[in-house]
Protein backbone atom coordinates (compact mmCIF):
# COMPACT_ATOMS: atom_id res chain seq x y z
CA UNK A 1 0.00 0.00 0.00
CA UNK A 2 1.58 3.17 -1.15
CA UNK A 3 1.79 5.91 1.80
CA UNK A 4 1.08 9.27 1.39
CA UNK A 5 4.28 10.34 3.44
CA UNK A 6 7.50 11.31 0.97
CA UNK A 7 10.68 11.38 2.78
CA UNK A 8 12.61 14.35 1.85
CA UNK A 9 9.39 15.71 0.02
CA UNK A 10 7.36 18.78 0.42
CA UNK A 11 6.04 19.31 4.02
CA UNK A 12 3.07 18.58 5.17
CA UNK A 13 1.02 21.31 6.04
CA UNK A 14 -2.02 20.03 7.72
CA UNK A 15 -4.41 22.38 6.52
CA UNK A 16 -8.50 21.46 7.17
CA UNK A 17 -10.69 23.13 4.30
CA UNK A 18 -13.85 24.13 6.14
CA UNK A 19 -16.55 26.47 4.95
CA UNK A 20 -16.90 30.23 4.72
CA UNK A 21 -19.91 31.73 5.63
CA UNK A 22 -22.82 33.07 3.21
CA UNK A 23 -23.76 31.53 -0.13
CA UNK A 24 -20.21 29.21 -0.34
CA UNK A 25 -21.33 27.42 2.69
CA UNK A 26 -20.74 23.80 2.54
CA UNK A 27 -22.71 20.95 3.69
CA UNK A 28 -21.85 18.02 5.97
CA UNK A 29 -20.32 15.08 5.48
CA UNK A 30 -23.52 13.48 3.39
CA UNK A 31 -22.52 15.76 0.56
CA UNK A 32 -22.19 18.96 -0.82
CA UNK A 33 -25.03 20.96 -1.57
CA UNK A 34 -26.45 21.88 -4.00
CA UNK A 35 -25.59 25.50 -5.95
CA UNK A 36 -27.47 28.24 -7.60
CA UNK A 37 -28.11 27.49 -11.56
CA UNK A 38 -24.74 28.36 -13.81
CA UNK A 39 -23.95 27.93 -17.36
CA UNK A 40 -22.75 24.34 -17.51
CA UNK A 41 -24.45 21.56 -18.67
CA UNK A 42 -27.87 23.03 -19.05
CA UNK A 43 -29.30 24.67 -22.79
CA UNK A 44 -31.83 26.78 -20.61
CA UNK A 45 -29.40 29.22 -18.78
CA UNK A 46 -28.93 32.79 -20.58
CA UNK A 47 -25.47 34.29 -20.92
CA UNK A 48 -26.08 35.93 -23.81
CA UNK A 49 -24.00 38.96 -24.80
CA UNK A 50 -26.01 42.54 -23.99
CA UNK A 51 -27.95 43.68 -27.13
CA UNK A 52 -26.37 47.20 -26.82
CA UNK A 53 -22.96 45.67 -26.72
CA UNK A 54 -19.68 47.36 -28.82
CA UNK A 55 -18.89 44.16 -29.89
CA UNK A 56 -18.03 43.62 -33.73
CA UNK A 57 -19.40 41.20 -35.92
CA UNK A 58 -16.37 39.18 -35.76
CA UNK A 59 -16.35 39.23 -32.10
CA UNK A 60 -19.59 38.36 -31.76
CA UNK A 61 -19.07 35.21 -33.67
CA UNK A 62 -16.01 34.20 -31.82
CA UNK A 63 -17.96 34.61 -28.50
CA UNK A 64 -20.93 31.93 -29.88
CA UNK A 65 -18.23 29.68 -31.10
CA UNK A 66 -16.34 29.89 -28.31
CA UNK A 67 -19.88 29.46 -26.10
CA UNK A 68 -20.98 26.74 -28.09
CA UNK A 69 -17.29 24.77 -27.85
CA UNK A 70 -17.53 25.22 -24.22
CA UNK A 71 -21.55 24.60 -23.36
CA UNK A 72 -22.57 21.34 -24.71
CA UNK A 73 -26.02 20.88 -23.33
CA UNK A 74 -26.44 17.59 -21.74
CA UNK A 75 -29.87 16.15 -22.43
CA UNK A 76 -30.46 12.40 -20.73
CA UNK A 77 -32.14 9.88 -22.22
CA UNK A 78 -34.05 7.29 -20.35
CA UNK A 79 -34.97 3.66 -20.77
CA UNK A 80 -36.15 0.57 -18.87
CA UNK A 81 -34.20 -1.65 -20.25
CA UNK A 82 -35.42 -5.02 -18.69
CA UNK A 83 -37.24 -5.92 -15.27
CA UNK A 84 -36.37 -9.29 -13.34
CA UNK A 85 -38.33 -10.33 -10.30
CA UNK A 86 -36.11 -11.28 -6.75
CA UNK A 87 -37.27 -13.34 -4.73
CA UNK A 88 -35.85 -13.67 -1.35
CA UNK A 89 -36.60 -15.18 1.85
CA UNK A 90 -39.01 -12.61 3.41
CA UNK A 91 -39.74 -10.55 0.08
CA UNK A 92 -40.10 -10.44 -3.62
CA UNK A 93 -40.24 -7.96 -5.98
CA UNK A 94 -39.32 -6.93 -9.31
CA UNK A 95 -36.43 -5.04 -10.40
CA UNK A 96 -35.75 -2.71 -12.93
CA UNK A 97 -33.04 -1.84 -15.07
CA UNK A 98 -32.57 1.96 -16.24
CA UNK A 99 -30.33 2.78 -18.45
CA UNK A 100 -29.52 6.60 -18.83
CA UNK A 101 -27.84 7.82 -22.40
CA UNK A 102 -26.93 11.31 -23.60
CA UNK A 103 -28.44 11.96 -26.82
CA UNK A 104 -27.35 13.86 -29.34
CA UNK A 105 -23.90 11.46 -29.83
CA UNK A 106 -22.54 8.12 -29.26
CA UNK A 107 -22.22 7.78 -25.33
CA UNK A 108 -19.55 5.47 -24.45
CA UNK A 109 -20.36 5.88 -20.73
CA UNK A 110 -24.04 5.15 -20.39
CA UNK A 111 -25.39 4.18 -17.12
CA UNK A 112 -26.64 1.31 -15.99
CA UNK A 113 -28.65 1.00 -12.42
CA UNK A 114 -31.31 -1.28 -11.07
CA UNK A 115 -34.13 0.29 -8.57
CA UNK A 116 -37.02 -1.53 -7.40
CA UNK A 117 -41.03 0.13 -6.88
CA UNK A 118 -40.44 1.05 -3.59
CA UNK A 119 -37.41 2.86 -4.60
CA UNK A 120 -39.84 4.91 -7.38
CA UNK A 121 -42.37 5.56 -4.64
CA UNK A 122 -39.86 6.98 -2.05
CA UNK A 123 -39.01 9.35 -4.98
CA UNK A 124 -42.52 10.61 -5.67
CA UNK A 125 -43.03 11.30 -1.80
CA UNK A 126 -40.00 13.36 -1.24
CA UNK A 127 -40.75 14.97 -4.63
CA UNK A 128 -44.09 15.98 -3.95
CA UNK A 129 -43.09 17.48 -0.73
CA UNK A 130 -41.05 20.30 -2.45
CA UNK A 131 -42.20 20.11 -5.71
CA UNK A 132 -46.16 19.24 -5.53
CA UNK A 133 -47.60 22.09 -8.36
CA UNK A 134 -44.70 21.12 -10.88
CA UNK A 135 -45.02 17.76 -10.81
CA UNK A 136 -48.77 17.40 -9.85
CA UNK A 137 -49.82 16.42 -13.89
CA UNK A 138 -46.62 13.89 -14.28
CA UNK A 139 -48.43 9.86 -13.57
CA UNK A 140 -47.21 7.49 -11.75
CA UNK A 141 -48.28 4.08 -11.47
CA UNK A 142 -50.52 2.92 -8.67
CA UNK A 143 -49.55 0.04 -6.76
CA UNK A 144 -51.68 -3.13 -6.64
CA UNK A 145 -52.47 -5.28 -4.07
CA UNK A 146 -52.09 -8.54 -6.70
CA UNK A 147 -50.79 -9.11 -10.15
CA UNK A 148 -47.44 -7.22 -9.78
CA UNK A 149 -45.45 -10.14 -11.11
CA UNK A 150 -47.35 -10.59 -14.31
CA UNK A 151 -46.04 -9.73 -17.35
CA UNK A 152 -48.36 -7.86 -18.47
CA UNK A 153 -47.98 -5.69 -14.94
CA UNK A 154 -44.01 -5.51 -15.60
CA UNK A 155 -44.46 -4.32 -19.23
CA UNK A 156 -46.62 -1.55 -18.06
CA UNK A 157 -44.60 -0.61 -15.18
CA UNK A 158 -41.63 -0.43 -17.65
CA UNK A 159 -43.35 1.92 -20.01
CA UNK A 160 -44.52 4.07 -16.89
CA UNK A 161 -41.52 4.28 -15.43
CA UNK A 162 -39.76 4.97 -18.37
CA UNK A 163 -42.37 8.27 -19.29
CA UNK A 164 -42.16 9.24 -15.08
CA UNK A 165 -38.37 9.55 -15.23
CA UNK A 166 -38.62 11.39 -19.05
CA UNK A 167 -40.78 13.91 -17.43
CA UNK A 168 -39.37 14.69 -14.34
CA UNK A 169 -36.01 15.36 -16.45
CA UNK A 170 -37.76 17.71 -18.26
CA UNK A 171 -38.81 19.44 -15.52
CA UNK A 172 -35.46 22.21 -14.91
CA UNK A 173 -35.97 22.72 -11.18
CA UNK A 174 -36.94 18.69 -10.98
CA UNK A 175 -33.77 17.17 -12.35
CA UNK A 176 -31.10 19.85 -10.97
CA UNK A 177 -32.82 18.40 -7.01
CA UNK A 178 -30.84 16.50 -4.67
CA UNK A 179 -34.03 14.52 -4.64
CA UNK A 180 -33.75 12.87 -8.45
CA UNK A 181 -29.90 13.01 -8.29
CA UNK A 182 -30.01 11.31 -5.47
CA UNK A 183 -32.03 8.65 -6.77
CA UNK A 184 -30.13 8.01 -9.81
CA UNK A 185 -26.82 7.75 -7.96
CA UNK A 186 -27.11 7.96 -4.04
CA UNK A 187 -27.14 3.95 -3.71
CA UNK A 188 -23.87 3.50 -6.13
CA UNK A 189 -21.75 6.46 -4.35
CA UNK A 190 -22.85 4.83 -1.14
CA UNK A 191 -21.75 1.49 -1.58
CA UNK A 192 -18.54 2.94 -3.30
CA UNK A 193 -17.72 4.84 -0.50
CA UNK A 194 -18.79 1.65 1.93
CA UNK A 195 -16.04 -0.31 -0.34
CA UNK A 196 -13.23 2.49 0.23
CA UNK A 197 -14.16 2.30 4.30
CA UNK A 198 -13.67 -1.51 3.94
CA UNK A 199 -10.27 -1.24 2.24
CA UNK A 200 -11.90 -2.65 -0.98
CA UNK A 201 -10.41 -0.27 -3.56
CA UNK A 202 -10.81 -2.43 -6.34
CA UNK A 203 -14.85 -2.50 -6.04
CA UNK A 204 -14.67 0.97 -5.13
CA UNK A 205 -13.17 2.06 -7.80
CA UNK A 206 -15.09 0.13 -10.12
CA UNK A 207 -18.33 1.44 -9.08
CA UNK A 208 -17.22 4.72 -9.11
CA UNK A 209 -15.83 4.45 -12.93
CA UNK A 210 -19.17 3.71 -13.87
CA UNK A 211 -21.17 5.90 -11.44
CA UNK A 212 -19.62 9.54 -11.61
CA UNK A 213 -19.36 9.66 -15.24
CA UNK A 214 -23.58 9.47 -15.00
CA UNK A 215 -23.24 12.49 -11.65
CA UNK A 216 -21.34 14.44 -13.92
CA UNK A 217 -23.60 14.46 -16.49
CA UNK A 218 -27.05 15.14 -13.76
CA UNK A 219 -25.00 17.99 -11.73
CA UNK A 220 -23.32 19.89 -15.10
CA UNK A 221 -24.95 23.34 -13.13
CA UNK A 222 -23.42 22.22 -9.59
CA UNK A 223 -19.32 20.63 -10.88
CA UNK A 224 -18.36 20.61 -7.01
CA UNK A 225 -21.14 17.42 -6.35
CA UNK A 226 -18.80 15.69 -8.17
CA UNK A 227 -15.74 16.69 -6.33
CA UNK A 228 -15.79 13.98 -3.09
CA UNK A 229 -16.40 11.14 -5.76
CA UNK A 230 -13.14 11.65 -7.71
CA UNK A 231 -11.37 12.71 -4.65
CA UNK A 232 -11.97 9.06 -3.60
CA UNK A 233 -11.00 8.00 -6.99
CA UNK A 234 -7.89 9.65 -5.98
CA UNK A 235 -7.23 7.83 -3.10
CA UNK A 236 -8.41 4.43 -4.10
CA UNK A 237 -5.46 5.03 -6.86
CA UNK A 238 -3.22 5.91 -4.45
CA UNK A 239 -3.76 3.22 -2.09
CA UNK A 240 -3.12 0.33 -5.14
CA UNK A 241 -0.33 2.37 -5.92
CA UNK A 242 -1.09 3.73 -9.16
CA UNK A 243 0.29 7.15 -8.68
CA UNK A 244 -0.60 8.58 -11.90
CA UNK A 245 -4.35 7.42 -12.02
CA UNK A 246 -4.38 9.34 -8.77
CA UNK A 247 -3.14 12.62 -9.98
CA UNK A 248 -5.29 12.32 -12.88
CA UNK A 249 -8.56 11.90 -11.14
CA UNK A 250 -7.00 14.76 -8.52
CA UNK A 251 -6.54 17.20 -11.50
CA UNK A 252 -10.42 16.64 -12.31
CA UNK A 253 -11.97 17.24 -8.85
CA UNK A 254 -9.52 20.51 -8.97
CA UNK A 255 -11.24 21.63 -12.25
CA UNK A 256 -14.39 21.60 -10.62
CA UNK A 257 -13.35 23.47 -7.70
CA UNK A 258 -12.25 26.02 -9.87
CA UNK A 259 -11.16 29.49 -7.08
CA UNK A 260 -13.79 27.64 -4.20
CA UNK A 261 -10.89 27.99 -1.55
CA UNK A 262 -13.78 27.37 0.80
CA UNK A 263 -15.00 23.97 -0.10
CA UNK A 264 -13.99 21.50 2.50
CA UNK A 265 -12.24 19.04 0.02
CA UNK A 266 -9.90 21.77 -1.01
CA UNK A 267 -6.95 22.04 0.69
CA UNK A 268 -6.80 18.54 1.56
CA UNK A 269 -6.98 17.69 -2.35
CA UNK A 270 -4.21 20.10 -2.84
CA UNK A 271 -2.28 18.84 -0.09
CA UNK A 272 -2.48 15.21 -1.55
CA UNK A 273 -1.74 16.53 -5.06
CA UNK A 274 1.32 18.42 -4.07
CA UNK A 275 2.43 14.92 -2.86
CA UNK A 276 1.31 13.03 -6.19
CA UNK A 277 3.23 15.66 -7.80
CA UNK A 278 6.46 15.34 -6.12
CA UNK A 279 6.60 11.71 -6.57
CA UNK A 280 5.58 11.85 -9.82
CA UNK A 281 7.90 14.43 -10.77
CA UNK A 282 5.73 16.93 -11.89
CA UNK A 283 5.41 20.87 -10.81
CA UNK A 284 4.54 20.65 -7.11
CA UNK A 285 5.92 24.10 -6.43
CA UNK A 286 2.54 25.80 -7.69
CA UNK A 287 -0.05 23.48 -5.74
CA UNK A 288 2.15 23.96 -2.89
CA UNK A 289 1.66 27.30 -3.71
CA UNK A 290 -2.02 28.12 -3.48
CA UNK A 291 -2.03 25.17 -0.52
CA UNK A 292 -0.21 27.79 1.09
CA UNK A 293 -2.76 30.66 -0.47
CA UNK A 294 -5.68 28.64 1.07
CA UNK A 295 -4.33 28.16 4.62
CA UNK A 296 -3.60 32.10 5.04
CA UNK A 297 -7.44 32.85 3.99
CA UNK A 298 -8.95 29.93 6.56
CA UNK A 299 -6.49 29.01 9.22
CA UNK A 300 -7.11 25.77 10.99
CA UNK A 301 -5.33 24.21 14.20
CA UNK A 302 -6.05 20.59 12.42
CA UNK A 303 -6.80 19.26 9.56
CA UNK A 304 -8.78 16.21 7.89
CA UNK A 305 -6.23 14.32 5.51
CA UNK A 306 -8.02 13.62 1.93
CA UNK A 307 -8.74 10.09 2.80
CA UNK A 308 -10.21 10.68 6.18
CA UNK A 309 -12.89 12.90 4.37
CA UNK A 310 -13.61 10.57 1.74
CA UNK A 311 -14.24 7.75 4.72
CA UNK A 312 -16.80 10.15 6.50
CA UNK A 313 -19.04 10.27 2.88
CA UNK A 314 -22.23 8.70 3.16
CA UNK A 315 -22.32 7.17 6.58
Amino acid sequence: MASAEHPGGPRRTGCRAQSTAGPQQEASATGPDLLPPGPEGDSDTGSSPNPNSSMTTRELQEYWRHEKGCWKPVKLLFEIASARIEERKVSKFVMYQIVVIQTGSFDSTKAVLERRYSDFQALQKTLLKTFGEEIEDVPFPKKHLVGNFTQEMILERKLAFKEYLSQLYAIRCVRRSREFIDFLTRPELKEAFGCLRAGQYPKALDILTHVVPLQEKLTGHCPGMVVPALCAMLVCHRELERPLEAFAAGERALERLQAREGHRYYAPLLDAMVRLAYALGKDFVSLQVRLEDSQLQKPTSRGFTLKELAVLEYL
